[in-house]
């Protein structure tokens, strides 16, 4: 007997197996078989001899390199050997509780941040972006409250990498949005000066940049005032991704809908109540993939300070690959890069993953019409 439906009512959820939908999804024809197969055979002629490398014939036990004979194999001995160097840097062993603290404090703001039935979601966020930078360079560079002073010239590894891309990210997006605005603005001297420092910037390469901070800029200054050179390196990365940041959101400016200013301006709303309410919201949403694209990039940019003499993550492991003890192989190499290139792969598949839940949260994705 045929079933029959009233008019009003939904047609009924067919259940698909989890076995249906991935054999829908591989294997619905014989074009999507055919790649389905060459993917595999790929990932398997790819991940065995990766995984045989890395994981089965790789030596896990020992202290020194005596505990790496074979060389083809990761010697993951090496990254044991130099955990602490690879995290803290030459940062001293006895302060770096205050290290551990900044990173504890951080993680937990980014869990708040995260997790979306957390209330006050933007006061937290004022706070990470303003109170705990201040926190941050109190602890270690230290100096005042009882803690001992602590060089920025101690300052490295992974430390070092992560103070260098939040500071980039959390100062340039600021400042490229104001960049942005100005850009827009109807003032002429405020759009030529906005377009002057975007294409200026933009104009120089990264490196350049930091080579002129650390050697050029000194020259400018009166005679005996010195300048940190950390500090120098941090402002060259603002400066340098907030024009970036600036075309980003520039283009999510121009992404918003005439009809939305015209609306808010019919209302009576002044500029800054326009763009608060109104404008930037919808901005923002638009320009995630791009900000979130950029704030990569920074991440992935920081390894250029080793150019004016700052040890990041990838510096670190570099100098233990040119420790005389650990020159047996160029295992030992490999397994210092391959551990890198996993820990930026972690911290920028994580931001990505991120935006991409944004985005859902806030529809970013969903086209208009």
């Amino acid at each position: 007997m045929a079933t029959t439906f009233k008019p009003d009512e939904a047609p009924p959820v067919v259940a698909v197996s989890w076995f249906e939908r991935l054999r829908r999804g591989f294997f619905g024809s014989p074009f999507d078989a055919a790649l389905t197969v060459l993917g595999l055979a790929v990932l398997y002629l790819v991940l065995t001899p990766l995984l045989e490398w890395a994981i089965f014939k790789a030596a896990w036990l020992g202290n020194g390199p005596e505990a790496c004979p074979d060389k083809e194999a990761a010697c993951w001995v090496f990254i044991r050997a130099r955990g602490a160097q690879l995290v803290y840097g030459p940062y001293p062993p006895a302060e770096r509780w205050r290290v551990d603290l900044v990173l504890a404090l951080g993680i937990i703001g980014l869990v708040l941040m995260l997790v979306p039935r957390v209330p006050a979601k933007i006061w937290i966020g004022a706070v990470m972006l303003s109170a705990y930078p201040a926190l941050v360079a109190l602890l270690l560079a230290g100096g005042a409250f009882g803690l001992a002073p602590v060089d920025t010239a101690d300052w490295g590894g992974l430390m070092l990498t992560l103070v260098v891309a939040t500071w980039g990210i959390a100062t340039s997006m600021p400042l490229g949005l104001v960049l942005a605005l100005g850009r827009r603005s109807q003032m002429p001297v405020v759009r030529a000066l906005s377009v002057a420092f975007i294409e200026f910037w933009r104009g120089v390469p990264l490196i350049a940049v930091l080579f002129m901070a650390a050697t050029m800029f000194p020259l400018f200054m009166p005679a005996g005032a010195t300048a940190d050179k950390l500090l120098r390196a941090l402002i060259a990365f603002s400066l340098f991704n907030a024009a970036y940041m600036a075309e980003v959101f520039r283009g999510g400016l121009q992404a918003v809908p005439v009809g939305q200013y015209e609306a808010a301006r019919s209302l009576g709303l002044g500029y800054w109540r326009l763009m608060g309410l109104i404008v930037l919201p919808q901005a923002f949403r638009i320009a995630i993939p791009g900000l979130v694209n950029t704030c990569i990039g920074i991440f992935k940019e920081t390894t250029l300070i080793l150019v004016i003499g700052l040890f990041d993550l990838l510096a670190v492991i570099q100098a233990g690959i040119a420790d005389p003890a650990w020159l047996i192989g160029d295992h030992v190499r490999e397994t210092g890069y391959f551990f890198a290139g996993l820990g930026f792969w972690f911290f920028c598949f994580g931001m990505s993953r991120y935006s991409a839940r944004l985005e859902r949260r806030l529809s970013a994705g969903r086209a208009t019409t």
